[in-house]
C-alpha cells in the first residue's frame, strides 16, 4: 500500500522514527542499530515501509534501503517469526551479514540477534538456505560497499570464490571466510585445494 515515505525526522524514539510529511507524523518501526549509526533528528530521508495490518492495529515498519525491506519480507515467511522478530535480526544483524550467516549454517551469529533464540535461528536457516546463493551474496555485499573495498570484492577471481564457499560450507560465516581468503597471496600454480589451505591457516 505505502512503498516508501520521504520526510523529515522529527523524533527518534526507542524503537521507532516520528517521521513527518505533509504535516503529519508517522511512526515508523526500524532496525534502531541502522537508525542510530545513519539518522539525525531534522534529516530528510527516504524510506521503504511496509505496513502490518492486525486486528487491533496497523504499524508501519520502515527501512533505509530496498534490500533491507526485502529480508524484511523474507523473514517474515518464516514460520513462527513475526514482524517484531524479523525487525529484532535486522537489528542485530544487517542484511549482509544475515545472508552469510545463513549460507554458512552460522546459528551461532543469527541466535545473537534481539529475540532470537538457537531453535529459531535453525529453523530460519532451515526456511531461508534456498531463498539466497553465495553469488547474490557477493553482488549485494559489492552493492553495499564503496570505493576500494567494493572494487576488491568484485574483483575476485573464480578460485577465490569457490574457496570462500568451500569455508562457508564447512560453517565459517561468510565474511571471516572472505576475510581469510582475501589474506592468501595467488600464485599462478594455486589451485583451489591449496588457496583452502592456506586460508585455514588463517582462520585461527
Amino acid at each position: 500500500m505505502i512503498a516508501y515515505i520521504k520526510g523529515l525526522v522529527a523524533e527518534i524514539m526507542e524503537d521507532r522514527i516520528v517521521l513527518e510529511t505533509g504535516n503529519i507524523g508517522y511512526n515508523v518501526f526500524m532496525p534502531m542499530a541502522a537508525v542510530e549509526k545513519t539518522l539525525r533528528t531534522g534529516d530528510e530521508v527516504k524510506i521503504h515501509t511496509y505496513l502490518n495490518v492486525r486486528e487491533d492495529a496497523m504499524q508501519l515498519f520502515g527501512f533505509l534501503t530496498r534490500d533491507d525491506l526485502n529480508t524484511f519480507k523474507l523473514l517474515l515467511g518464516v514460520n513462527g517469526i513475526g514482524p517484531k522478530a524479523a525487525l529484532g535480526v535486522l537489528s542485530g544483524l544487517s542484511a549482509d551479514e544475515l545472508r552469510f550467516a545463513v549460507l554458512a549454517d552460522d546459528v551461532k551469529t543469527i541466535s545473537r540477534a534481539p529475540g532470537i533464540g538457537k531453535k529459531t535461528a535453525q529453523k530460519l536457516i532451515l526456511e531461508l538456505k534456498d531463498k539466497f546463493s553465495l553469488e547474490d551474496a557477493f553482488e549485494q555485499k559489492t552493492a553495499h560497499m564503496h570505493g576500494e573495498e567494493a572494487g576488491e570484492l568484485s574483483g575476485l577471481s573464480d578460485i577465490r570464490k569457490e574457496a570462500v564457499e568451500a569455508l562457508t560450507a564447512l560453517g565459517y560465516s561468510g565474511s571471516d571466510a572472505l576475510k581469510a581468503v582475501k589474506k592468501v597471496e595467488i600464485t599462478q600454480d594455486m589451485n583451489v585445494e591449496t588457496l583452502l589451505k592456506a586460508a585455514l591457516k588463517n582462520m585461527f
